[in-house]
């Protein structure tokens, strides 16, 4: 007999001190067809009290908005990628901004993707289902630039 054992689940760790896009991002996670845990935090203070916590379990992924109050993205992503424990940790950065050398740099810095925040939430959805099932499937070296900008 061939037990399989059951998918354990994705754990979620979001960044993001915009309420509404917390909002439609658990909305996207809650669709999903994963067993998911999502834990939000509003700021990037927040966000490195919590990684760099003893006891606190990392997860799998971190998705990381560029623009945040105290600390932003670019700070935390240099902080995490420098920090022994957590420089494995993959994470997803996103934001409004399409601006290619904002791009660049995060892709430098080590970020495992970048999403654009899309403007309507079916393609929301679209792009976390997207990240999250390439995450759940393991991918987690950074891949060649041309397929770090994910798009609904």
């Amino acid at each position: 007999m061939n037990f399989q054992q059951p998918n354990p689940a994705l754990n979620i760790l979001l960044a993001d001190d915009d309420i509404d896009d917390c909002i439609f991002f658990k909305g996207a996670v809650e669709k999903l067809p994963l067993l998911t845990n999502l834990l939000a935090v509003h700021d990037g203070n927040q966000l490195m009290q919590l990684l760099t916590n003893e006891t606190y379990e990392l997860p799998d992924v971190l998705f990381l908005d560029l623009n945040m109050p105290r600390k932003n993205g670019f700070e935390c992503l240099s902080e995490i990628k420098l920090n022994e424990k957590l420089k494995h940790l993959p994470v997803v950065m996103f934001s409004t901004s399409n601006d290619e050398q904002v791009v660049s740099r995060l892709y430098q810095n080590g970020a495992q993707y970048f999403i654009r925040k899309p403007p309507i939430i079916s393609q929301y959805e679209k792009i976390i289902h997207n990240t999250l099932t390439l995450i759940a499937q393991k991918h987690m070296l950074q891949p060649a630039r041309e397929h770090f900008v994910l798009e609904a």
